[in-house]
């Protein structure tokens, strides 16, 4: 299967088609409104403000797998975003992203690009310490704000931790526009 055979449910309950996104670049990420990287949404918002004209999409999966860091309704987070960051991107139903009840997609996004580590520097370091004794062969989703890059033909070309500098999630995103 590729990329654009994977849905996602919508907050209301509908299937929404990666085949919509045939032919651009798109960035799914798995959110949550608690989180110390919340703050990403501004990044990834000036982001597809910047380029959705160029071709970018943004698939927003919010998830509570991590500390409970997503706890609130559908359309509680969906307020939270929009009030804040002024998120104008598309924003899936809380789903899980590891485990028995994760999403198809998010298997096939794993099965592409395997965790490589978080990283240097203070972040890194925090992560590594929160995630202790994860073992690194295992493809999982570490943390919130997890990326990955699609390109236009809907090959998985990139994976960036949560500690990834956004700078380098653009610079990627931009190559490919």
């Amino acid at each position: 299967m590729s990329f654009y055979d994977y849905s996602v449910k919508t907050p209301s309950g509908e299937d929404f088609s990666m085949s919509q996104f045939q032919g651009k670049v798109v960035l799914v990420v798995n959110t949550a409104t608690g989180c110390g990287f919340t703050p990403q949404y501004k990044e990834i918002e000036s982001m597809y403000e910047a380029y959705h004209a160029q071709g970018l999409e943004v698939l927003d999966v919010p998830c509570n797998q991590f500390r409970n860091q997503a706890p609130g309704t559908d359309a509680e987070i969906h307020e939270f975003c929009t009030l804040h960051y002024n998120t104008q991107f598309p924003q899936m139903k809380k789903s899980d992203v590891n485990g028995p009840q994760e999403l198809p997609l998010y298997t096939f996004l794993k099965s592409q690009k395997g965790f490589e580590g978080f990283g240097k520097g203070p972040k890194a370091i925090m992560m590594n310490m929160v995630c202790k004794g994860v073992d690194k062969a295992d493809p999982a989703i570490r943390w919130n704000f997890t990326k990955f890059v699609v390109d236009r033909s809907g090959s998985v070309v990139a994976r960036f931790e949560p500690t990834a500098d956004m700078a380098d999630v653009e610079k990627c995103v931009k190559a490919l526009l």
